[in-house]
């Protein structure tokens, strides 16, 4: 009986077997890795499943450093600013929740929900100290598998980022984390109309894809970008910097300013773009 179970539970065939033990799955991820491109290139599984297993293959590595916004491109909300001024930075960001600081933004002293201010438009007379959700705080060394399950447990989509000195180094969300898995998450604010990689934000800005054609750019900005030797706007800002540049960094050429909204695969995914301050100089901190 034993024996009739075991053959009846292995339904593998004999040639089957001989080729496994002759030929051992994957010993490292990166033969892993191999191992599903090869199993895309036979249509044994579709291109986007490869992407998103190789996606969490590669999120075991990362940490919350490597995908958080850095800090001096973090949107706050001032405690004591009043509505008017609350509402006008909810407007123009577009985001759902909020770090708020007190006196300085290393501060942060917890986290606004933009439907909350609703709550203050209908009693005013409310503290808006009352409205705060607790703030949760990770160092940059988290792993981002490990951060994906307190969000999960914690019902909590934001968290700040601090450095090994306790200082404010940036903030990551649970879409951040998600989008390492199944590539970035369009929101409602995109404008899909259009199809050369350059989209109208929903504070007039551009986002442009780092694969965008140097030409492109210059044709949609009316600037003229270098286009010797780089083909996409991704690599001649890279070449910029000397290294691929990362989330939050930003660098100003020929009269507009490329900040680096996502980086994915060693490669800038998306720039935001807007018009570049004569004064300002390149942040190359981080």
């Amino acid at each position: 009986m034993r024996g009739a179970s075991a053959t009846g539970t292995d339904k593998r065939t004999f040639l089957a077997r001989l080729i496994e033990f002759i030929l051992p799955g994957p010993d490292s991820r990166e033969e892993l890795i191999k191992t599903l491109a090869d199993a895309e290139q036979r249509e044994l599984i579709e291109p986007e499943s490869r992407l998103m297993l190789e996606g969490v293959l590669r999120m075991a590595d990362m940490s919350a450093g490597d995908v958080m916004v850095a800090a001096p491109r973090m949107d706050l909300l001032d405690i004591d600013a009043d509505y008017d001024e609350l509402l006008e930075s909810v407007i123009r960001t577009g985001h759902s929740r909020f770090p708020v600081y007190e006196r300085e933004r290393e501060n942060v002293i917890g986290i606004l929900m933009a439907k909350d201010l609703l709550k203050l438009q209908r009693a005013p007379e409310l503290n808006l100290r009352t409205l705060l959700r607790p703030a949760v705080f990770v160092p940059e060394s988290k792993g981002l598998n490990e951060l994906l399950r307190d969000f999960r447990s914690n019902r909590n989509h934001l968290a700040i980022v601090i450095d090994e000195f306790g200082n404010t180094a940036g903030l990551i969300t649970i879409e951040d984390v998600l989008e390492e898995i199944v590539g970035e998450i369009e929101d409602e604010f995109d404008d899909r109309d259009r199809e050369n990689g350059i989209y109208t934000l929903a504070d007039g800005s551009q986002r442009v894809a780092g694969d965008v054609a140097i030409a492109s750019v210059n044709e949609a900005f009316a600037v003229e970008l270098p286009t010797d030797g780089f083909d996409t706007v991704g690599g001649l800002v890279a070449h910029e910097f000397g290294r691929v540049p990362r989330r939050g960094e930003w660098l100003d050429i020929a009269g507009l300013r490329f900040s680096v909204m996502l980086t994915r695969g060693g490669a800038v995914r998306w720039f935001r773009v807007t018009r570049a301050a004569t004064d300002d100089r390149r942040d190359d901190t981080g």
